[in-house]
């Protein structure tokens, strides 16, 4: 029978030792709920709310968002302390995605750069000759 339902001979054994202990009932399904969550809904949609502030409003330097700080703000202000990658990945179920800006040059010129991915690039790009296979 293990064998047919593919399970461990002695997860049989266990059905059967419930049956005859309890009858159908005890081979119910039963809800595995999981661990408890870390956060209240209420304390969710506060730190969610914290997001939509600069960082440098809750006493960070610089106005990026980072799951560390994020931690830190959560385990100062609400004292549940998180992991930064738990912290990561909860955000990202929650549509938050890490953001970090583009690092650009004061002096960048955007007609030159369109001159040169227009003109140049197509020049300097290889290319395989149309007639060569494989």
């Amino acid at each position: 029978m293990a064998a047919f339902l593919g399970v461990h001979p002695e997860t049989v054994a266990e059905w059967v030792r419930a049956h005859e202990a309890g009858g159908d009932a005890a081979l119910a399904a039963k809800p595995h709920p999981g661990r408890k969550p870390f956060l209240s809904p209420a304390q969710e949609r506060t730190v969610l709310g914290w997001l939509a502030d600069p960082p440098t409003t809750h006493g960070f330097r610089t106005d990026l968002w980072t799951a560390r700080r994020v931690a830190q703000l959560v385990e100062a202000r609400l004292g549940v302390a998180f992991h930064p990658h738990y912290l990561r990945e909860w955000l990202t179920k929650r549509n938050y995605t890490p953001q970090k800006p583009a690092r650009r040059p004061k002096q960048r010129d955007p007609a030159a750069v369109d001159r040169w991915v227009k003109e140049d690039w197509p020049r300097l790009k290889k290319t395989r000759p149309a007639n060569v296979t494989g």
